[in-house]
């Protein structure tokens, strides 16, 4: 999931930039230009702060090494890489424990 994660984002983004370039004023105007889009970009952004708000306690709690790699990944890439990533050192953590 994390592969498919990274693709298919991007996919979409290298063809915006291919379209516009660094656009950033059409970037957000696009995002945030209708309401089902605002309704999913607002989705993605909350969920990504959530995101990093549960990686930094769990990351603590576990003793998860370099819990800034998962947030690295959030602002790279989004929510579709950092959390299957940090679920996957999350439970792999788990099970070396048990």
């Amino acid at each position: 999931m994390a592969i498919l994660g990274t693709v298919v984002p991007y996919w979409h983004l290298i063809s915006f930039l291919s379209m516009h370039g660094i656009n950033l004023s059409l970037f957000w105007q696009q995002m945030m230009g209708t309401p089902i889009a605002a309704f999913f970009s607002w989705d993605v952004i909350l969920s990504s702060v959530a995101l990093i708000l549960w990686i930094l306690p769990e990351s603590k709690r576990l003793g998860i090494k370099h819990p800034w790699l998962f947030i690295l990944f959030n602002f790279t890439v989004g929510v579709s890489l950092a959390l299957p990533a940090f679920l996957y050192a999350r439970e792999r953590k788990r099970s070396l424990a048990h």
